[in-house]
């Protein structure tokens, strides 16, 4: 019988942990509890956030504008960005503690200058893949749970987009942490309850 599941470590990188350029608080808390949960699977996938030093989510690319402010998209609004996670950056290396050797793949996102990404399945238009999607179908899991940083972004929109495609869902609360930007993290916890994504 095929083994069906799988976790998904969501960013789980040294920019979205204290002392980088877009630390969520605790995000470093979660790395012992994600290896303690990954050996408990046999099938572990990473995402890791992948910008150009020039990506169009970042602040600094738009003149007088703020960290955390939104501006409109080709593809709709757009919050904007500390630079954080650029390509072969330290910031972009996964967490020193992380230790799942076990790892069968890395998809990386947000490597397209104009557009960001904050799914693990499709960048912000909603339309372009991952491929990820089809990587799962192809090797028979339907069972996804979703770990990682942060919960009210990446681990939200990955976790929205696999249960949109059919797949059983589950986020573990205790191995996420929140930037918590404008009440998101009760939004999300609202969606996941409206769309029967579990919250363990």
């Amino acid at each position: 019988m095929i083994d069906n599941r799988v976790l998904i470590i969501i960013d789980l990188q040294n920019d979205f942990c204290p002392g980088g350029r877009l630390a969520v608080a605790g995000g470093d808390e979660t790395v012992p509890v994600i290896n303690a949960l990954a050996r408990d699977f046999n099938h572990v996938i990473l995402t890791q956030d992948w910008h150009p030093a020039d990506h169009s989510s970042f602040a600094s690319q738009h003149a007088g504008s703020a960290p955390f402010s939104t501006i409109e998209m080709p593809y709709g609004p757009q919050t904007l960005w500390p630079d954080h996670c650029v390509i072969g950056s330290e910031g972009a290396a996964f967490h020193k503690g992380l230790d799942v050797p076990h790892a069968e793949l890395i998809i990386r996102k947000g490597f397209r200058k104009a557009i960001d990404s904050y799914s693990a399945f499709f960048e912000n238009d909603r339309v372009t893949p991952t491929g990820l999607c089809g990587y799962l179908q192809e090797r028979g899991f339907d069972r996804l749970t979703f770990v990682g940083l942060a919960f009210d972004y990446c681990v939200r929109y990955s976790a929205e987009d696999a249960k949109a495609q059919g797949f059983s869902v589950t986020v573990i609360e205790r191995a996420t942490r929140a930037i918590d930007l404008n009440g998101s993290a009760v939004a999300t916890r609202a969606s996941f309850a409206e769309r029967g994504i579990v919250l363990a």
